[in-house]
């Protein structure tokens, strides 16, 4: 069982199949927790990587709710995603200082160089670029976010290398 409010990647089995009863397990655990459903989604989430389409109705009828008030928390809170994602998040921060130290130029680069825009996975599901509106790294803009990784006063030049690391490379056997 996920631990309630993780946030970190290392817990996460990215593309794991769920099923009905795995979903319930984590309702289960959580519903009489008050405010439960923001705990029961963080918990998918963690488990599973995403909240799928398929759990809205299962956690609406376990928590006593409608789909739509469900729907609505998922939809509201950005963290909440409703697809896979790539085995690694990059995320990049849009807040103010960022932008002041150039991170619009930064983002172009980065949509570029992985072919994707945001809420888009690389073609081998590696990478997937979310944005986000504070990494709380202000002093270090512009910054960005793989997985739970940091990484201040990045450039374009400095984003290659690391999406480089980042990358798996298949092996030519011959």
């Amino acid at each position: 069982m996920s631990e309630v409010g993780q946030q970190t990647f290392g817990t996460v089995a990215f593309g794991t199949d769920w099923t009905p009863d795995m979903i319930r397990d984590e309702v289960e655990a959580l519903k009489h927790k008050p405010g439960a459903m923001l705990p029961i989604l963080h918990a998918i989430q963690n488990r599973i990587g995403y909240v799928p389409e398929g759990a809205v109705t299962i956690i609406a009828e376990m928590l006593q709710k409608t789909r739509a008030e469900v729907h609505g928390v998922i939809s509201f809170y950005h963290h909440f995603r409703t697809h896979p994602v790539g085995s690694k998040v990059i995320y990049v921060c849009r807040a103010e200082a960022c932008q002041a130290m150039g991170c619009r130029s930064l983002e172009s680069h980065i949509k570029a160089r992985l072919g994707v825009d945001y809420h888009g996975t690389t073609i081998d599901n590696e990478l997937t670029l979310e944005p986000v509106y504070c990494l709380g790294n202000c002093a270090c803009a512009p910054s960005i976010r793989v997985n739970d990784d940091i990484h201040g006063r990045m450039t374009p030049q400095k984003f290659d290398r690391l999406a480089d690391k980042l990358t798996v490379s298949p092996l030519e056997i011959r």
